[in-house]
């Protein structure tokens, strides 16, 4: 009798499926034939068959077509990936390549004209479809979105910004017009003038009158409420009722509530980090020589990470914002608020509330400048640095 035929499940079957469903090696790969051969032997065999021999002459009549044509799925394939997994962010070049090569069918860099990731990379910088540039740990691509709906959106949002920061400096407008109008309604008012008492005729009596005093004490009286004394709570309600009547807002004072309220949860944002300010690192991961020390900021990257110049050694480094804090100085020196209502505007520290965690601030940008700015959070300013 005959061997007996391998079943499906055998366990040299399963192992076979799982061999030809991951990755093999790419010198056993044939392009031309989209064929991944096991090992060497395999890719022997396969390159004296009559197929690949019909590929190959083909491929002489007309190569540079065929590279060409490989290089174009290949450039497709990646800038594809690279839009859809990352967008328009940062992000190392070799790691879109390994994304890129997970899938088993994918066109395979050594059939392109490009011999090499870093040619490649090249390539899309000169072609203008991506943001590249090399650092310590390799390449770095950044996607460059000129789809015709993205670009609309940018502007639309674009728009959107300005048309708010508008609105905003007209309230500040209107808001300071009627602080000038109050201001000077408050002057017109007629002060009481105050003279020195003279008698012409020095036998003349002088006489006061008092009564002017007993009215105002009746008129006192008849405008409290008569209650029962023995009533106590009802009393201090109405006292505390009069009380909260006489500390109500004006209206005024309630619109620059209302648009402070609006412009901080506009301009609250979850990164803080900015260009010229300086933080105190305070992580122990980069050495204990950076432990504590203030650093200023030269460049954010990616809205949480900043590349540091310490102030003391001078040392270039790059920390998640999640690892520095703000730095508050001395009384009179420029901040830089970082986040909330007025973020990004320039402004003097005028005094430290250490009791409540808080700071006092005049702002000297931006369209409320001038105004002095109370309960400022430490982690909402933080001190500019000023060449010497």
């Amino acid at each position: 009798m005959g061997k007996e035929k391998a079943g499906f499940l055998t366990p040299k079957a399963i192992a076979n499926r799982i061999k030809a469903k991951g990755l093999q090696k790419l010198r056993w790969f044939c392009q031309m034939c989209q064929k991944q051969c096991r090992d060497e032997n395999g890719f022997k065999c396969h390159t004296m068959s009559e197929s690949h021999q019909r590929q190959l002459l083909l491929f002489a009549d007309s190569p540079d077509k065929f590279i060409d044509s490989f290089s174009e799925e290949f450039d497709e394939g990646y800038t594809e990936l690279l839009r859809r997994r990352f967008g328009t962010k940062r992000v190392h070049a070799n790691i879109v390549y390994q994304e890129y090569i997970s899938e088993r069918q994918h066109v395979h860099m050594n059939s392109t004209q490009w011999e090499t990731l870093t040619e490649y990379v090249k390539y899309l910088g000169r072609e203008g479809k991506c943001v590249v540039d090399q650092t310590e740990k390799g390449w770095f691509v950044q996607y460059v979105d000129r789809d015709p709906e993205a670009i609309k959106r940018q502007k639309a949002t674009e728009t959107k910004e300005k048309m708010d920061l508008d609105d905003e400096e007209r309230t500040a407008k209107y808001i300071q017009e009627m602080i000038e109008r109050a201001s000077e309604t408050g002057r017109e008012r007629p002060e009481a003038e105050y003279t020195e008492l003279k008698r012409d005729n020095d036998e003349e009596k002088v006489a006061f009158n008092l009564g002017g005093a007993k009215k105002e004490e009746a008129a006192t009286s008849k405008s409290l409420p008569v209650v029962n004394p023995l009533q106590a709570k009802t009393r201090e309600k109405i006292v505390k009722t009069m009380s909260a009547g006489q500390k109500r807002k004006s209206a005024l004072d309630e619109i620059i509530e209302f648009e402070e309220k609006k412009k901080e949860k506009l301009k609250r944002k979850d990164h803080w980090l900015h260009t010229g300010i300086v933080v105190k690192v305070m992580t122990k991961r980069l050495g204990e020589k950076y432990y504590k020390k203030k650093a200023v900021v030269k460049d954010v990257q990616d809205l949480y990470t900043g590349i540091l110049k310490m102030v003391d050694s001078g040392d270039k480094i790059k920390v998640d914002q999640a690892h520095v804090e703000t730095v508050i100085p001395a009384q009179g020196k420029p901040v830089l608020v970082v986040n909330g209502a007025s973020r990004g505007c320039e402004g003097t520290l005028v005094s430290i509330n250490e009791d409540k965690f808080c700071c006092k601030i005049r702002l000297d940008t931006g369209p409320l400048r001038g105004r002095v700015i109370e309960g400022v959070l430490y982690e909402d300013i933080s001190k500019l640095f000023v060449t010497s």
